[in-house]
């Protein structure tokens, strides 16, 4: 498999989970801006929509959405710890979080990285987004990890984008469990090789 990402992008979150299934994969570095792969390539033959994460699989097909890709790499290594099996409550659990980080959290940081935007509009952006922090954070405070005592595919998510918290302007310094639960998951051997390989 090849995995085309971006530095800093939504594209680590599957890169963690590649290294923490230890499949075999190739890396693909994409220019954004130029919408060009490392090798030459026009990104958008590729992926029309322009967004990393893509997934080209052993039979040449492509998967994109970070967590379909997500999905399909923890059930391809047979994680079930990374990925409950289909069909049960932990599985859906699972997903309830993939989806909530894409469409409350992941989309809430897409506009801070505008810079168009006004500082009105972002200062409404930031303080939502915070609420909807503060509320992950208030879970982490009960268990270890988003769907409860194991590291999952979401949490692997949930790493990446709350990452980019610095870099936006939302201050997270008062969630103390999201701060704890950062810290514990940058220590994941996985985390780290997938920082080195994207540096």
């Amino acid at each position: 498999m090849k995995l085309f990402y971006s530095p800093g992008a939504c594209s680590f979150a599957p890169h963690i989970l590649l290294c923490e299934t230890g499949l075999p994969y190739d890396l693909e570095r994409v220019d954004l801006g130029r919408h060009q792969t490392a090798g030459g390539e026009d990104f958008f033959a590729i992926n029309p929509k322009g967004s990393v994460p893509v997934l080209q699989l052993d039979s040449g097909e492509y998967l994109t959405e970070g967590p379909v890709i997500a999905q399909y790499i923890c059930d391809t290594a047979e994680r079930r710890d990374l990925m409950p099996a289909a069909g049960t409550l932990a599985r859906y659990q699972v997903m309830e979080w993939l989806n909530y980080l894409s469409s409350e959290i992941h989309k809430s940081f897409s506009p801070l990285f505008n810079p168009a935007l006004d500082a009105a509009a972002k200062g409404a952006f930031i303080q939502a987004l915070v609420k909807k922090l503060g509320w992950v954070s208030a879970q982490l405070a009960r268990q270890p990890y988003l769907a409860g005592k194991d590291f999952s595919a979401a949490d692997a998510y949930l790493f990446t984008v709350a990452g980019w918290a610095p870099y936006t302007g939302v201050d997270i310094s008062a969630l103390q469990p999201l701060q704890d639960y950062l810290a514990r998951i940058a220590e994941r051997p996985a985390v780290k090789a997938a920082r080195k390989a994207e540096a």
